[in-house]
């Protein structure tokens, strides 16, 4: 989808399309595949949920998120109230190891720190404080543990992608002390995020670098 103003009115369609957002109050702009989401929502949760959606459109090749946070005038809650949410979310969780996470909050931004074993467990930490009351934005900074052990990063990916059904010609991956570099073409947003995971889930992967482009 090459016209900005039809790019423009999918990615409108689309959020107001998603339940979990009020499009109302969100505006769009698209330039050569570059879509620029402004606005105001009342939740981290639902800004996030806004871009998610933009990603999905087809044609669409970056977002660039510019949504505040506005929170209700009846939501007071401080920081060390919700750190102390956050912590006690995270207790709950059968993913996060106890004690792996450590959660710092000024001014409503929760910054998650700490080591965890694989990816999805630092994903993890993410989703149980994003959808918080209060919270105005998440920096997860909890790093992978290298595993010194691990070996053949690279051709356990491609296998894995070979696997999902993506062209093996269309994907370059280097890997080099648990970083992985992924450089080629995908045809959606969903495709990048796939193979970002895939990388991910390689053992030993602890940073993945995703340059693929959307085409």
């Amino acid at each position: 989808m090459s016209d900005d103003k039809e790019l423009k009115q999918a990615v409108l369609d689309e959020l107001a399309w998603e339940p979990s957002v009020n499009a109302a109050h969100i505006g769009v702009t698209a330039r050569d595949g570059i879509v620029t989401l402004m606005g105001h929502v009342p939740t981290f949760a639902e800004k996030y949920a806004a871009e998610k959606a933009a990603r999905r459109v087809h044609g669409v090749k970056a977002v660039a998120e510019e949504i505040e946070v506005r929170l209700p005038s009846d939501v007071i809650h401080g920081d060390e109230e919700i750190a102390a949410a956050a912590v006690d979310r995270m207790k709950w969780s059968t993913t996060i190891p106890a004690n792996a996470v450590k959660v710092n909050v000024e001014k409503g931004w929760i910054t998650l720190s700490g080591v965890v074993e694989w990816r999805y467990q630092q994903e993890a930490a993410l989703n149980d404080v994003r959808e918080l009351w209060g919270v105005r934005g998440v920096s997860n900074d909890v790093a992978v543990r290298n595993k010194p052990s691990a070996t053949d990063i690279k051709d356990k990916i491609l296998l894995a992608l070979d696997r999902s059904w993506f062209d093996p010609a269309a994907i370059a991956v280097s890997a080099h002390d648990g970083k992985v570099k992924l450089t080629g073409k995908v045809h959606s947003w969903s495709e990048r995020d796939e193979a970002g995971s895939a990388a991910w889930a390689a053992p030993g992967t602890t940073f993945v670098e995703n340059e693929l482009l959307v085409s």
